[in-house]
């Protein structure tokens, strides 16, 4: 089955300034953020990418720009909103610092399955609406291009958490205990019978990912035992 990488945008202006953007329209790279996009072009460079999808914000098309300005053959990003970040409603624009005061700080802290942001959405709902996202372009994907098909969708960090932990089957009250930094590449394999996470949150060289004829086949997705080189 293909491979989904899930990058994460690079430092926006928001998280330097320590405020939840949510769906804040506006909310831009930094400077370190824009040296973060370029350089993963040369990271992903020996990558094949057979679909690039990307959140509707602007964060993630910016992150996305150079890599698809190097890449003239893949188009434009397919943009699925079920990529985008989360729905903090009353919460999007506050700071952090005084968001961790409020009670559901504790919830969302320590029990995600019962954190619903006020006038938003709850954790339950990104988790579902994110793995759907992810396991519908993958089958797509695999219809399209093959089963060894690489592809990347450019979102941010609470949803590659869900899809995380999902992967890993971890239930969504410790998907904080996942972290994953900015414009960092996470990439998990689907199977038929469950998905492998290849790399979490890396922040260096991404070669390794590109499909391998000699990798060692076992059947139905099975798990190598004793390791793979």
């Amino acid at each position: 089955m293909p491979t989904l990488l899930l990058v994460r945008h690079g430092r926006s202006t928001a998280n330097t300034a320590g405020v939840l953007a949510g769906w804040t329209p506006g909310v831009d790279l930094d400077d370190t953020g824009r040296e973060q996009a370029a350089a993963l072009v040369g990271r992903l460079s020996g990558v094949p990418l057979a679909q690039v999808v990307s959140s509707p914000l602007e964060r993630c098309r910016q992150t996305l720009a150079p890599l698809l300005a190097a890449r003239p053959e893949l188009g434009g990003p397919a943009v699925d909103e079920r990529f985008g970040e989360c729905r903090y409603g009353d919460w999007t624009g506050r700071p952090l610092r005084e968001l961790a005061g409020e009670p559901l700080w504790r919830v969302v802290q320590d029990h995600a399955s019962a954190a619903a942001f006020p006038g938003g959405e709850s954790l339950r709902e990104l988790s579902h609406r994110t793995v759907d996202a992810a396991r519908e372009w993958n089958e797509k994907v695999a219809a399209e291009h093959g089963e060894d098909a690489v592809w990347a969708a450019c979102t941010h960090g609470d949803v590659i958490k869900a899809v995380v932990a999902d992967a890993l089957g971890l239930h969504l009250d410790h998907f904080q205990r996942i972290s994953v930094e900015p414009c960092s590449v996470t990439a998990i394999r689907y199977t038929p019978h469950r998905p492998f996470l290849l790399r979490l949150g890396d922040t260096g060289s991404l070669a390794a990912l590109a499909p391998r004829p000699e990798r060692p086949q076992v059947p139905g997705g099975d798990a190598v035992v004793g390791g793979a080189a």
